[in-house]
């Protein structure tokens, strides 16, 4: 399924209105409860579903400029400005978890009570909520085609199991008793060290997409396919695809028959670019260079 970019924008923003929210309420109660609770871990949980409500913030304003229409400044759009925004949450969301991190190495010999059982509550619950989020947005993001929305999928995915290893760490206090307490901030590093791998991944992707990478060769093979089963192309020299936040820019060069007109071949060519535009919803441009086609040269058998 393919579908178009306004159903992918409309797609896109529900899941993150949606995910706002949740992540929001979450961070409320994992703060009250590691705060009441005297748990580090919890705290820390809540940090990281507070780094999520920025995300999901920067995400929605990023999708709403996104959608504006070229200008004579932005001749390709706006859709980059999720990258530049994706880059500059992934840098903020490290900076928070080196200080959590700090905090929790400090508590290390520092006595403190034990989190109390109820706690055991809010971390479980968590884990069923984020992963629930993670099918959710996993379904949505496969039916779209949109790898951001798969992306926060699995941020989802890191958040449960982040509230997984708190939960761990909290049985293991309160089972073990006063002596096992570095539990909870061992937990509390494991969520620090989910974060941060979370946020080096959202900057590489950020930072790859703002580079111009080639989109995912599957996706390029498919496009290349579709243009060659129009009339008149005779082969496809060279294809480039780059992606720009939830869209697609195409360069394509065509091979025609070397005999066609000036007119013939921009028809042909003109065919080649409505075949792309009309199968594959996300794509917002394909320019198209028409070239002549040449035959393999067939060597000399000796």
């Amino acid at each position: 399924m393919n579908p178009s970019t306004a159903d992918a924008y409309r797609e896109a923003t529900a899941a993150s209105i949606l995910g706002l929210v949740v992540n929001f309420s979450l961070a409320v109660i994992k703060l009250v409860g590691g705060l009441l609770g005297h748990s580090f871990a919890l705290m820390s949980d809540a940090a990281n579903s507070m780094g999520d409500v920025l995300a999901s913030l920067v995400v929605l304003f990023a999708i709403r400029v996104a959608q504006k229409p070229a200008d004579a400044e932005h001749p390709y759009g706006h859709a980059r400005i999720e990258a530049v925004a994706g880059s500059n949450v992934a840098v903020l969301i490290l900076i928070s978890a080196v200080w959590i991190g700090w905090e929790a190495i400090s508590r290390f010999s520092t006595p403190h009570p034990l989190p109390p059982i109820w706690t055991l509550g809010i971390a479980g619950g968590n884990v069923v909520i984020k992963e629930s989020l993670y099918r959710y947005k996993v379904r949505i993001g496969r039916r779209t085609g949109s790898s951001a929305v798969i992306a926060n999928a699995w941020d989802h995915r890191s958040d449960a199991l982040c509230s997984l290893a708190v939960l761990v760490g909290l049985l293991i206090v309160r089972v073990g008793g006063p002596r096992f307490i570095w539990a909870d901030e061992i937990a509390a590093l494991v969520v620090v060290a989910a974060i941060s791998w979370t946020a080096i991944h959202l900057l590489q992707q950020s930072a790859s997409e703002l580079m111009d990478v080639q989109a995912n060769d599957e996706l390029v093979e498919q496009m290349r396919t579709t243009a060659m089963k129009v009339g008149g192309v005779k082969n496809i020299e060279k294809f480039r695809v780059r992606k720009s936040g939830l869209e697609y820019f195409a360069d394509i060069h065509v091979q025609v028959d070397p005999q066609a007109t000036v007119e013939e071949g921009h028809a042909i060519g003109h065919a080649a670019k409505e075949a792309l535009l009309s199968k594959y919803g996300l794509l917002r441009d394909v320019l198209v260079h028409l070239e002549p086609y040449r035959r393999a040269k067939i060597p000399d058998k000796f």
